[in-house]
């Protein structure tokens, strides 16, 4: 081309949580059968929505005013309206309607909220990462994505005197994310340790991002709070969705909530930049905007997630007990979210280990893989192309400096579970033999 037509951050933009996909199915086609543990998707792993869910929806459906033409920019008026509602009876910092904006599901927000950020501003986010964040706030910025701790020892919660540290040493950070529940490690942050990280954006004049799309899904006897319960007259923001609680991910419906924009001159006017590019496109998908409140609104609805959470602790506690029994692992229950972080203890892994594929043509597949300088991932692929297994490496799926895997709480039959992480945690066993 006569001029450079690439964007000078494109090469941050990677998420092997679905590129190991394409090596799964090539995998797949030599007759391996797939076990996919790779993506938070409960539908496609084969959890059944609630049938008076779909019944709500068919209903919306039946109605041409309801779902088949355009909402608001901002999103449904009457939903808006019902999330402020809700979010205000919880406590903490008061919003309007007017202080929601709706994208086409939480990655077209993170998207939108990272690309109009300037480009010299940096947002800081915890280690490991949910890549769709890291990699679009490094793409904006064409740099490596900046992080703080997530201590492996403490529950995976975040190491604060790094995340200051950090914030000293990078006069360029303006703001800290955190995900919470957290996705891939399962922990949910307290209400003390929010507050704390609070304290930190006041002392420094940053904003907060808190992504919250799990902010229903807790278990094993603790309790999630919301950034907007100790946020005080700190600027940031939330972004939560249905695709992970109804589960509806398809719908692509998520909003983001932004808090105190009269606080801070700099943070209205970027926030105002969100709304004006979310303006461009007309609006957000109607038919889940009209669902929602009809959903959420229903009796039914917090005994339904309660009754998936249960489930959910019960695989936690199931995969903690498998995997702790592992020499050379370590790792912690997961209360949140529906995904577990297992660990390799520092040294177990080293070049020359493997697994012996369960066909040549898979072997060829992995072949060139398998030299990463990446250990964990080495193991991932070599679990891949043995046992038919799909797993992320925390490295290169997590952009993480520890080494380990992250699996799924997905698997709607408990014994099938049982079956694969037993499988998995044998594989561990004879590759770190090898």
């Amino acid at each position: 081309m006569r001029n450079d037509i690439l964007h000078h951050g494109a090469g941050e933009l990677k998420y092997e949580i679905r590129e190991i996909v394409e090596v799964g199915n090539k995998i797949e086609k030599t007759g391996v059968k797939i076990t996919w543990e790779n993506i938070g998707d409960p539908v496609a792993k084969g959890e059944m929505v609630a049938p008076w869910i779909k019944e709500i929806v068919s209903k919306m459906t039946a109605d041409d005013n309801l779902s088949y033409g355009y909402s608001p920019t901002k999103g449904l008026l009457e939903t808006r309206e019902y999330i402020a509602y809700e979010r205000n009876i919880e406590g903490g910092v008061q919003i309007t309607a007017d202080d929601i904006l709706f994208f086409n599901g939480l990655g077209d927000a993170i998207s939108t909220v990272y690309n109009y950020l300037n480009e010299n501003a940096r947002v800081i986010g915890p280690n490991p990462a949910y890549s769709t964040h890291s990699s679009a706030e490094a793409a904006h910025s064409g740099s490596p994505h900046l992080t703080y701790r997530l201590d492996p020892d403490n529950n995976w919660y975040p190491d604060l005197a790094d995340l200051e540290n950090q914030i000293i040493d990078h006069p360029e950070i303006c703001g800290i994310l955190l995900v919470n529940p957290d996705n891939p490690t399962g922990m949910v942050y307290s209400q003390d340790m929010i507050r704390q990280i609070v304290a930190i954006a006041k002392k420094y004049d940053l904003f907060i991002i808190s992504d919250e799309i799990y902010s229903n899904l807790v278990y094993g006897g603790v309790e999630h709070k919301k950034l907007a319960s100790v946020i005080g007259d700190v600027p940031g923001m939330a972004m939560r969705g249905i695709s992970k609680e109804f589960p509806w991910p398809g719908s692509r419906c998520g909003w983001v909530e932004f808090y105190n924009r009269d606080k801070d001159k700099s943070f209205a006017g970027y926030s105002q930049s969100i709304i004006a590019a979310k303006m461009l496109e007309v609006c957000s998908t109607t038919l889940p905007q009209k669902v929602l409140p009809k959903v959420m609104g229903d009796p039914r609805y917090y005994p339904y997630l309660a009754q998936r959470t249960s489930f959910f602790w019960e695989k936690s506690q199931l995969a903690y007990k498998i995997f702790s029994a592992v020499d050379g692992l370590k790792l912690y229950k997961a209360y949140g979210a529906f995904y577990m972080t297992i660990l390799f203890k520092e040294g177990v892994l080293h070049k020359g280990q493997s697994l012996k594929p369960a066909n040549q043509a898979a072997g060829e597949i992995i072949r060139d893989v398998v030299d990463s300088p990446k250990l964990d991932k080495c193991f991932v692929y070599y679990l891949l192309a043995s046992r038919g297994i799909c797993v992320v490496p925390l490295s290169s799926g997590f952009n993480s400096d520890l080494y380990g895997f992250r699996i799924t709480l997905l698997e709607p039959d408990i014994k099938k579970f049982e079956k694969t992480m037993i499988e998995i945690a044998d594989a561990v066993k004879e590759y770190l033999a090898s």
